[in-house]
Order: C-alpha cells, then structure tokens, then sequence
C-alpha cells in the first residue's frame, strides 16, 4: 500500500524516490498555502484560448512542449527560450502547447508559460503538479488554456474537485492514466480530455506499446492523447491508427536540430 499524503493514498509512493519528493514538496507547499480559491478566481482576467477544440481537427495533432530539463534524463536545453521555440512549433504544425513550470526539479516557470503562449498565439497546457484547488486557479492566472490532472498522484474525491474547479473557470484538463484502472477513475469523475502517459510509474521505463493496448478502454466521445516516448512519425500513425487525436510530445522535439521539420513528421495521420 503506497503513502497517505493529504488524506489520499497514492500509488506513487512505489515510483522512484525523485518523483515522490517532487509531490511530496508540492504536498508540503500546499500545505503551507492558505489562500482561498474562490478569492483567487475573482482575479482571473486573461481570455481563453480552447484548447480540447484546437485538438480536433481531421489528422493527427500535436501538444508540442516547452521543457528544459527533467529528473531522469538532466538537462535538454537549459539555454532554452521558450518565445523562440514557440514559433517553431508554429511553423511546425503544433495545434496546442504544454509548458513546464515546476522550477526545482524541470527548471521551468511561469513565465515561460506566459512568453510561449504569447509568441505562439495557441492555447497552452500547464505541465505541473496539481495538489490543490489554487493550482488549478494558479494555472488560468498564469495564462494557461488547460491544467494537467495525474490520477495516481490524487483521490478520486480531489480529481472530481479539481476537474470541477477547471470547468469553473472554463478551463480544460489533461486527465492523465497509466492503466485500466485510472481510465476508469478519469471517467468516473468525468473526464474529457484523457492522456495516456507511456511512461511507467514505478520504473520510469518507457512502453512503446501501452497508449495503443489501452486505447479500446477510452470512449469516442472523450479526446484521447497519447503522451511520453514518442519518436517518430512511425509512433505517430500506430497511434493514429489505435484512435488518438492527439500526442504530446517534449523530449523529441526540444532535442531534434531542426524543431519544426521534426514536428511536421509527426503530425497530420487520418485517424
């Protein structure tokens, strides 16, 4: 049985232990953060861009991302500039952005999600660690069109109040599973949007092959996208060919030297 963080148990707790800190220090800034979510939505002022929407179009697409580092593979650009990068994901196709902006361990922030967003003019994903209701509130003040939701790091009771603070706020949520049985959980608490992450939680291994093995447990009507480890346009059309209307893809495309072609071999498969 995995830790009991915030009340809830969570499967994380048998992942490597770098992952487990970043949620436990989450957990303990959340902790720490007394601000009432209400107040905080009252500020809220910056448009909306729709970002499920964006996804939708007749060929595969492509949540490009803005990321500079991560704990298990150090370093991809720490000279990174997310206003440039941005652009080329534009000429590169990319229907949405998602933007890191956990700082300890992705070096990431706000303010890169604010520079990509306004260089790109698409709608963008906060990539962070959502523990509490004034994340979600953080990400629609910071700028952000969508927040990501990681079942195994919630209850199912914070994943249904989280999910119904995003739709307050207009905002979409990247829903993200593992398995069977976090596909269910996303649908329970009513899910649209889900991604299926193909990275392992406990090994942090990469499988090539579990977005499509899942693919047939995840409605028509709910947007699915297939995230981590995918490398080409071979990846691509698997997925477009198992029912994926998008993927999310970072490490590939920050690494490639030519961002915008890299991108463009990805993209555009009928599904």
């Amino acid at each position: 049985m995995g830790r009991s963080i915030g009340g809830a148990p969570l499967r994380w707790a048998v992942m490597p232990s770098y992952l487990a800190d970043i949620l436990d220090a989450h957990r303990a800034r959340a902790r720490a953060d007394h601000r009432d979510p209400d107040a905080l939505a009252a500020q809220v002022s910056v448009a909306l861009r729709d970002f499920t929407g964006a996804l939708q179009g007749e060929g595969l697409s492509c949540i490009a991302e803005v990321k500079r580092r991560s704990p298990s593979k150090g370093d991809l650009d720490p000279n990174l500039q997310p206003d440039l990068l941005a652009k080329e994901y534009v000429a590169g196709g990319a229907s949405c952005l998602s933007v890191l902006t956990d700082e300890q361990y992705f070096g990431g922030s706000p303010d890169d999600l604010r520079a990509a967003r306004e260089a790109s003019g698409l709608p963008v994903l906060r990539k962070d660690f959502t523990v509490q209701e004034a994340d979600v509130v953080d990400a629609r003040l910071m700028g952000a069109d969508a927040v990501l939701l990681i079942v195994a790091a919630l209850s199912d009771a914070e994943l249904i109040r989280f999910l119904a603070r995003a739709t307050s706020l207009g905002m979409a949520a990247l829903v993200e599973v593992h398995d069977e049985e976090e596909i269910e959980r996303a649908l329970a608490a009513g899910a649209c949007l889900i991604g299926v992450n193909q990275r392992d939680l406990r090994t942090f291994i990469v499988d090539h092959e579990r977005a499509c093995a899942l693919a047939a447990r995840i409605p028509s009507d709910v947007v699915a996208v297939a995230e981590s480890g995918i490398r080409d346009g071979e990846d691509c059309r698997r997925l477009a060919d198992a029912g994926y209307t998008a993927v999310l893809v970072g490490e590939t495309l920050v690494r490639a030297p030519d961002r915008a072609a890299a991108l463009r071999a990805l993209i555009g498969y009928p599904r």
